[in-house]
């Protein structure tokens, strides 16, 4: 996702476009790992496109080659150490996320971002979180409908799993949940919806997010999910349990 950021989108006015940079200059951040969906990560991209964008191997902690499970390879921009300044971190969800709940490397490098820094996440990825304890007295979701294998009983529907792993976490089912500094979505397609949230969050128009989504040819679906966004936070901390003072 290495995009610029046009101001003459559609129908994107002269105030719009000047608003729109006064916003937060700092880059989107999406962390990765070995079998994490492209399908997943392009929908995300496609509504970060007007900001600039950067990724992180979450796996490694390295800037090495990440190859998704749909065998999409992806260079990573930064390494854990880097540190780079960014508007938020995603962690996108696929088959990774089951090893990376148990990433020492990853837990920490998320503790020690910034309380501006938002902390968001697609299907499965909010395992992470709630593994952490972040989304302790906080709500969240996660993919709601199983595959064939989490249908049968060798497995679990991820949103149940989320409850079985954070049982402190107040489980909803809606599309995307903000809880504040915390944003949470639901399945893949999902986070189609979490793109424009964000987008929305960092403080860009209605009228710009309705345009893209048109000329994307997904205005239907816009507006059908516009609304399918649970807002509020929950008891949440000032501080991220762990987090260094």
């Amino acid at each position: 996702m290495h995009a610029g950021r046009p101001t003459n989108i559609g129908e994107h006015t002269a105030r719009e476009a000047d608003a729109d940079r006064r916003i937060d200059p700092r880059p989107w951040a999406i962390g990765l790992e070995g079998g994490e969906t492209s399908q997943r990560r392009n929908s995300i991209t496609r509504r970060l496109r007007r900001e600039r964008g950067i990724s992180i191997d979450r796996k490694h902690g390295n800037p090495n080659p990440v190859q998704t499970q749909a065998g999409f390879t992806v260079l990573p921009n930064y390494a854990f150490q880097d540190r780079p300044s960014m508007h938020a971190f995603l962690i996108p969800g696929g088959l990774g996320t089951r090893q990376e709940m148990h990433n020492g490397r990853l837990h920490k490098f998320i503790r020690s971002l910034p309380d501006a820094t938002l902390l968001t996440s697609v299907c499965t990825g909010s395992w992470i979180y709630g593994r952490m304890g972040l989304l302790d007295g906080l709500r969240a979701t996660n993919r709601k409908e199983p595959d064939r294998l989490e249908a049968s009983g060798f497995g679990k529907v991820p949103i149940d799993r989320l409850a079985e792993i954070a049982p402190a976490c107040r489980i909803s089912r809606a599309r995307v949940v903000d809880a504040g500094r915390i944003v949470t979505a639901g399945g893949i397609a999902s986070g189609m919806e979490l793109g424009f949230h964000l987008l929305r969050k960092a403080g860009y128009s209605e009228n710009l997010l309705a345009e893209i989504a048109r000329v994307m040819e997904y205005g239907v679906a816009f507006e059908l999910y516009r609304d399918d966004v649970e807002v509020g936070a929950i008891e949440q901390p000032t501080h991220l349990p762990g987090a260094l003072a």
